[in-house]
């Protein structure tokens, strides 16, 4: 296995992807729709047990919304007497608060407190890779419980969320966050998965956490300034994190070790073009929503204000009075996992 590979610099990561990746270009001569379909026929492992899970998981976690929702979120928004407009929306960032905190809380335990070094040595996700190799259960675990809440979280962005301005952007997200973490274990790139949803389900936290504090600061028709703080304090930690693990750690750690490692482990490697073209277009929607981010701090340090900039602006918030004009964070994940 030999020493770790120190992580590359930006400029090492883009010349020696681009190099790698036109390299493994001329040399597909065979590439195209028949060459895609054998490879998907001969790699892709997938039963139908799991395809059943992962559907009766998706149901599950859309009844366990609905009903933590009705009997605690509802009710906690009525005791705190929020504002209308906050009591709305509440359910929702203390449902993804509770999902993403298990969810991350999980990832970080399989890649710092058991024998998986993939964050640490990033090429080790593809050493000794087979195709149809079995999955670890932890892993598979891990799988089960991210694929069917993005199967949910599609059926929840255009049914159960409130619209923002980026959902549709949102719904996109999703699907490709689904493809990936279904494509992924079916060829058996579940390391390099982990360390995907590692890595986006962070942000998660804080941005829900963010906005559960914006609702919180108003309610009962007073001010409270320990929320107004914690929301804050949110919002730089958010959009600290989100550049060092989407726009930092993501690329030089995963994309790095999907475009030039996997081919020096395996060469040939199945689906690399189109593993490698997700991931890109999962990054260029972090750069997307780090500019929501970008705008969302300017406004903050203009009126000191935690806003959402993607909020749409409901005709009946013209006639509320400007207290009551409720405020969430900028930004959205997720959300490997992404």
């Amino acid at each position: 296995m030999g020493p770790v590979e120190p992580m590359p610099g930006y400029i090492e990561f883009i010349t020696r992807s681009t190099i790698v990746m036109l390299d493994a270009w001329r040399d597909c001569s065979s590439c195209g729709l028949e060459l895609s379909k054998r490879t998907f026929l001969d790699n892709a492992y997938i039963t139908w047990t799991e395809i059943a899970l992962f559907f009766f998981c998706a149901y599950l976690w859309t009844k366990v919304r609905r009903g933590l929702t009705e009997s605690l979120f509802k009710p906690l928004g009525q005791w705190c007497r929020l504002l209308p407009k906050d009591a709305a929306k509440m359910p929702e960032s203390a449902w993804k608060l509770v999902f993403y905190t298990m969810s991350w809380s999980y990832s970080t335990y399989l890649l710092f407190f058991t024998s998986y070094s993939y964050f640490h040595d990033p090429p080790s996700v593809f050493y000794d890779w087979k195709s149809g190799m079995s999955v670890p259960t932890d892993i598979a675990i891990a799988y089960l419980i991210q694929g069917s809440f993005y199967g949910h979280s599609i059926y929840a962005t255009i049914y159960m969320d409130a619209w923002r301005k980026d959902s549709a952007v949102m719904v996109v997200h999703h699907i490709i966050t689904l493809a990936l973490i279904s494509f992924s274990y079916a060829f058996r790139y579940h390391n390099i998965g982990i360390l995907v949803l590692f890595l986006h389900d962070i942000n998660d936290i804080q941005l829900e956490f963010t906005k559960l504090n914006v609702y919180l600061k108003s309610r009962g028709g007073g001010y409270y300034l320990l929320n107004d703080v914690l929301s804050n304090l949110g919002s730089v930690s958010f959009s600290i994190t989100w550049f060092w693990f989407r726009l930092y750690w993501f690329p030089l750690k995963v994309m790095y070790a999907t475009c030039v490692s996997s081919l020096q482990s395996v060469p040939h490697i199945p689906f690399y073009f189109f593993f490698n073209a997700l991931l890109f277009a999962l990054l260029l929607m972090n750069i997307y929503w780090f500019l929501f981010i970008v705008m969302f701090v300017v406004k903050l340090l203009k009126v000191k204000e935690v806003n959402d900039v993607r909020e749409y602006e409901d005709e009946d918030s013209r006639k509320e009075p400007p207290a009551e004009n409720s405020a969430d964070d900028a930004g959205h994940h997720n959300s490997a996992q992404g």
